[in-house]
C-alpha cells in the first residue's frame, strides 16, 4: 500500500497574506492543488492532508480528492505527522511532503516509493555550494546516514556539510507511527522534529537510503511573494519546455502561460502574452494570436484566434475569432464560423458557417447554420428579472443595428431589415421592417443649430 502524508496546517506569515500559504497560487493553480495532481498520477492508495490554519479553504478546494486530519497547534513536523492516527498500525509505504513545496513531480516521487521497497526509510537530499539554513545530512566514516541536524542546532562543523535534507522522506509507515511515539521537544525551537527519526531509526539499526535530486528548484519551498513568483517561473518553464518538445511553437516561451492541465496538439503556434488555462484543449494547427485568454474551453483545429477571451466555451474547427471577441457560459461555435470584432457570445450556439462580425451581443441565442449575423445586432435578452432565448432559423439575414427582443424565433431564410427592432416571431421566408415612419422638416436643421444657449441659472 502506498500512502501520502501532505503538511499544510501553518499560516505562513512572511506571505504576509491573510490567505493559507498553500493556497496561494503557482502558475494558476494553489500549490497545494499541484501536489494532489501529482500524487493522483501515480495511484496513491490513502493521501492525508494535514490542516489547520483555515482548514475550510483547503477542505472547500480539495473536497473529497484527499482525507484530512488537524493539527490544532503547531508544535512541528513530528507533530503534524503524528496527527494522521488513520495510518497508525497499517502496513506500507509512507511519503511525507509539504504543502508550500508544490513542483516535485511524479517521478520522483514515484522513485521515492520504489526505493522504499528495498529500504525502512528514504531521504531526498541535495547538494548545494552553499547550503544556507538548510538542514544538514550527518554521515558516519563509511558514509552511512547517522542523523539529520537543523541549522540551529548545528555545530560550527557540521555547518560546513554540502549535503542538505529536502524535508521529504519515505517510511515504511508501521516503524514511522511506532518512533513517532519517541520524538521529544529538546532543542531550541521547544518543536517536535521530524528529522529526529533519522538517528532512531539509525540507532536501531533500520535500513536508510539517500536520493539526490538533480535540480534544488523542484524541492523549493515557498515562503514568500519572491520564492512564489520564483515557484512560477520554474513551473511555468518546465510546462512550456515540455509542449515545445511535443511539437508546439512558442513564439516567446518566457511570455507564454499555459496551464499544468492544459492539452495541446502538434502544430500550434502561440503568440507572446497568450494565457491558457484550466483545462483547455488546444487543436491540431491552430494559431493563438497576442493577448488572448482561453480558460477551461476546448479549441478545435485549425483556429485563429486573436487577441480575444475565450471562457468555458468550445469552439468547433476552422472558426475565426477576433480581435477582441468575448465568448463565454458555454457557448459553442460550429466549424467555420466567424466571429468579428467586439462580438460577445453568452450561452449561445452559432451553427456551422456562420457570421457574426462585427461588434454584436448575442446572449441565450441559438443560431442556425449559414446565418448572417450584421454590426451592432443586439438579442435584447434580460427583462430585468429572467433571461429569454433568441432562435435564428438557417440561412437568415439579420441587418445592421438590429435589436431582437427575446423571447422571440427568427425562422428559416428569413430577412430582418437594419435598424429593425423586432418583438414578434418571424415566419420562414419572411421580410420584416420595423421602423417609425421619416419625418422631414426643411430647414429646421439649421434652425436648430443656431438656437440661442440657455445660461446657467436662468429659463
Amino acid at each position: 500500500m502506498k500512502y501520502a502524508i501532505v503538511l499544510a496546517a501553518g499560516k505562513g506569515t512572511r506571505m504576509k497574506s491573510n490567505l493559507n500559504k498553500v493556497m496561494h497560487h503557482v502558475a494558476g493553480k494553489p500549490m497545494i492543488g499541484h501536489l494532489i495532481d501529482q500524487l493522483e498520477q501515480i495511484d496513491v492508495d490513502e493521501s492525508y492532508v494535514v490542516v489547520g490554519y483555515q482548514q475550510e479553504h483547503i477542505k472547500d478546494y480539495l473536497k473529497e480528492r484527499v482525507n484530512y486530519a488537524l493539527q490544532e497547534e503547531q508544535l512541528g513536523t513530528g507533530h503534524a505527522v503524528k496527527m494522521v492516527d488513520q495510518l497508525k498500525g497499517k502496513a506500507g509505504k509512507t511519503i511525507l511532503l509539504y504543502g508550500d513545496v508544490p513542483l516535485i513531480q511524479k517521478e520522483t516521487m514515484e522513485l521515492l516509493y520504489e526505493t522504499a521497497n528495498d529500504y525502512d526509510m528514504v531521504i531526498l537530499t541535495a547538494d548545494l555550494e552553499d547550503p544556507d539554513m538548510y538542514g544538514r545530512i550527518v554521515r558516519g566514516k563509511q558514509g552511512e546516514v547517522q542523523k539529520i541536524v537543523e541549522y540551529r542546532d548545528a555545530s560550527e562543523s557540521e555547518k560546513h556539510i554540502q549535503e542538505i535534507n529536502t524535508g521529504i522522506y519515505c517510511f515504511d509507515n508501521e516503524l514511522l507511527f511506532k518512533y513517532l511515539e519517541d520524538l521529544t521537544n529538546d532543542n531550541n525551537q521547544g518543536e517536535y522534529y521530524i528529522t529526529d527519526l533519522v538517528e532512531m531509526f539509525a540507532q536501531n539499526n533500520h535500513s536508510i537510503k539517500t536520493i539526490r535530486v538533480s535540480d534544488i528548484d523542484e524541492v523549493m519551498g515557498i515562503n514568500d511573494r519572491i520564492q512564489l513568483a520564483k515557484a512560477s517561473h520554474w513551473l511555468q518553464n518546465h510546462i512550456n519546455c515540455h509542449w515545445m518538445s511535443e511539437g508546439v511553437t512558442l513564439i516567446d516561451p518566457n511570455n507564454t502561460y499555459i496551464s499544468a492541465d492544459a492539452m495541446i496538439a502538434q502544430d500550434v503556434i502561440i503568440y507572446p502574452g497568450v494565457m491558457i488555462r484550466g483545462k483547455s484543449v488546444i487543436g491540431e494547427g491552430t494559431i493563438i494570436y497576442r493577448g488572448s485568454v482561453i480558460q477551461d474551453s476546448t479549441i478545435g483545429n485549425g483556429c485563429r484566434i486573436e487577441s480575444s477571451k475565450i471562457i468555458d466555451s468550445t469552439i468547433k474547427n476552422e472558426v475565426n475569432i477576433g480581435p477582441n471577441a468575448h465568448i463565454r457560459a458555454h457557448s459553442v461555435v460550429e466549424d467555420k464560423n466567424r466571429i468579428g470584432n467586439f462580438v460577445e457570445l453568452k450561452n449561445t450556439h452559432m451553427g456551422y458557417d456562420s457570421r457574426c462580425a462585427h461588434l454584436s451581443y448575442l446572449g441565450d441565442s441559438v443560431i442556425g447554420q449559414h446565418v448572417n449575423i450584421g454590426c451592432g445586432v443586439v438579442t435584447v435578452n434580460y427583462d430585468g428579472v429572467n433571461k429569454h432565448k433568441t432562435i435564428i432559423g438557417d440561412g437568415a439575414f439579420i441587418g445592421s443595428n438590429v435589436n431582437l427582443i427575446a423571447p422571440i424565433t427568427v425562422g428559416k431564410n428569413t430577412v430582418v431589415a437594419a435598424g429593425s427592432t423586432i418583438n414578434k416571431d418571424v415566419n420562414d421566408g419572411d421580410l420584416v421592417i420595423e421602423r417609425a415612419n421619416r419625418v422631414d422638416k426643411e430647414g429646421y436643421g439649421i434652425k436648430y443649430k443656431n438656437k440661442p444657449k440657455i445660461e446657467k441659472g436662468k429659463l
